[in-house]
């Protein structure tokens, strides 16, 4: 059951403005950015719920007088799709009380099977999420992009900052399948291809996560695609990979080798407590008694450009027959089923004895 309790809300903002005005706040940068970000999250709900109260309190005296005047009919219609649109961002705000669910993400798109036409779904997947960000006012950062040998992404990494980015973006954790009349093929047939999200959370520089050095393999090597002359002519790329769990992070986007080894490490981090993450809700889930459906690999959505247009979420049900406008970005209505649906099936499996 999803809860919004504001006297909650407006005690924890007296505590963060309480540490905030502490002596000393300031010079720990992490833990103060961190708290300040919390404070306006906070702030901007309470807000929005007292704006809501007054708007609610507004149109109700609109009903009154909307059915003899068209204008004011037309004005309160106006009224309760502002309202719609707020309580559902206000709902949404409510579904997220992980650790990590508030702060960035990082977003990674492997072409899979499909061979071009994978690597060019990628690449399409990259600007849907992009579009998406643009709308919800999120920004944006490309950590590294391995361009394919004739078109679009092997993989491709994406930094979301935004409000209950980790959160929102765990919406689209798994395999994205493509169904289209190639462009690559000369006979012009249809062909399927497959792409994997993987989502991450970005994780700040002080949170502890052990990593030997021993277990490392650190490589180096020449970075393609845009960037210019020093991008091109230099091995300023790095990979690394974590030997015990398999786990390959890379980054090319930076100037230095420094540099690049640094962000590669961050997202290794991230990974690592992606992966932590995901053996404590296995681990809950069946001390719950719970059989947990490990979408981590599994196909969840289908974009179907020929013979008909249609996108499909194989684990809501929701279908929607205008594929380019989710390609466009158009992504909420299927972020948002998949959440509430999430938060419906976690509250009865709380409830069960």
């Amino acid at each position: 059951m999803i809860t919004f309790d504001p006297d909650r809300l407006s005690a924890r903002l007296v505590e963060l403005d309480e540490e905030i005005s502490q002596p000393g706040f300031w010079d720990d940068q992490e833990r103060a950015s961190r708290a300040s970000s919390e404070r306006a999250r906070v702030a901007r709900r309470i807000d929005l719920f007292e704006g809501l109260t007054a708007d609610v309190a507004d149109a109700g005296d609109l009903v009154e007088m909307a059915s003899e005047d068209v204008e004011l009919a037309a004005e309160l219609a106006q009224s309760v799709r502002s309202l719609t649109e707020r309580i559902d961002e206000l709902e949404e705000g409510a579904l997220f009380s992980g650790e990590y669910d508030p702060g960035p993400a990082v977003v990674t798109i492997s072409a899979g099977a499909g061979g071009t036409d994978a690597m060019d779904w990628a690449e399409m997947l990259l600007r849907m999420y992009l579009r998406w960000a643009e709308r919800r006012g999120f920004k944006t950062e490309l950590l590294e992009a391995s361009p394919g040998e004739e078109a679009g992404l092997k993989s491709v990494a994406l930094l979301l900052d935004g409000e209950n980015a980790y959160g929102i973006m765990g919406a689209e954790r798994g395999v994205h399948r493509l169904v289209r009349l190639s462009p690559f093929d000369s006979a012009h047939r249809r062909h399927t291809a497959f792409a994997r999200v993987d989502v991450t959370p970005w994780v700040a520089d002080d949170v502890a996560v052990e990593i030997d050095e021993g277990d490392l393999r650190i490589d180096t090597y020449r970075a393609s695609g845009a960037g210019g002359q020093h991008v091109n002519k230099t091995d300023s790329a790095v990979r690394i990979t974590h030997l015990p769990t398999g786990i390959v992070v890379q980054c090319q986007n930076e100037r230095s080798q420094t540099s690049n080894k640094v962000t590669a490490m961050r997202v290794l981090k991230s990974r690592l407590v992606e992966l932590e993450l995901e053996k404590r809700a296995q681990e809950l889930a069946k001390e719950r008694g719970i059989t947990q459906d490990n979408t981590f690999g599994s196909q969840i959505r289908s974009y179907v450009l020929h013979p008909y247009t249609m996108v499909n979420d194989h684990r809501t049900g929701r279908k929607d027959g205008d594929a380019q406008g989710v390609l466009d970005g158009d992504l909420d209505p299927f972020i948002r089923d998949f959440l509430l649906g999430r938060s419906a099936a976690e509250g009865e499996d709380v409830a069960e004895p």
